[in-house]
């Protein structure tokens, strides 16, 4: 991970971080506070289900892809054939090991993949945390998204479409510090 990241530094390679996260109508809420006497409802279902897969560097270059369906291996494939036809230079996607990530058909896809620029590597089981996306499941969860996106599967979806579309504009950022390794 270390060289992938000083070529990255170097510009030799996009290093892009994938991941997938699910999107439904259970807020994720953390603490608050409100004034004594004052209550606030949300309403919960894990219905209306919107699954992203992201690939982001550290750059801020986000690609996404939506679905309200399961993501499986074709889907992943689907998804990474897309974004290996718009690379323009070896761009090196780190994943976790999850089963529709690894899969045999997965694996059968990498020489292709490889033949257009696109490499796939693997973190460490248990290493989530090394995967920047993993920060912006969290942002999106825990910050951007708001009370009132929670009242509909629309509301919901249309706001999940605005922070993905705005990504690194200025609106919604995530600045990811990176110092040269020696």
């Amino acid at each position: 991970m270390k060289s992938l990241l000083s070529l990255a530094l170097l510009g030799d390679i996009d290093l892009r971080f994938a991941d997938e996260s699910a999107f439904n109508l259970e807020p994720n809420v953390p603490y608050d506070w409100i004034r004594v006497g004052e209550q606030y409802g949300l309403r919960s279902s894990k219905s209306c289900k919107l699954n992203v897969f992201g690939l982001l560097n550290y750059s801020g270059d986000l690609s996404s892809f939506i679905t309200t369906g399961r993501v499986d291996s074709n889907q992943i494939i689907e998804w990474m054939t897309e974004f290996a036809a718009t690379i323009d230079k070896r761009t090196v996607v780190v994943l976790d090991n999850a089963p529709w990530h690894s899969s045999k058909l997965v694996m059968d896809k990498v020489d292709e993949w490889e033949e257009k620029g696109l490499e796939l590597f693997y973190l460490p089981p248990y290493c989530s945390h090394l995967n920047i996306i993993e920060t912006l499941w969290r942002k999106i969860k825990h910050e951007w998204l708001r009370p009132e996106d929670f009242n509909s599967a629309e509301a919901l979806h249309a706001r999940i479409r605005e922070i993905l579309a705005n990504y690194g504009n200025g609106l919604f950022d995530i600045n990811f510090i990176l110092e040269k390794m020696s």
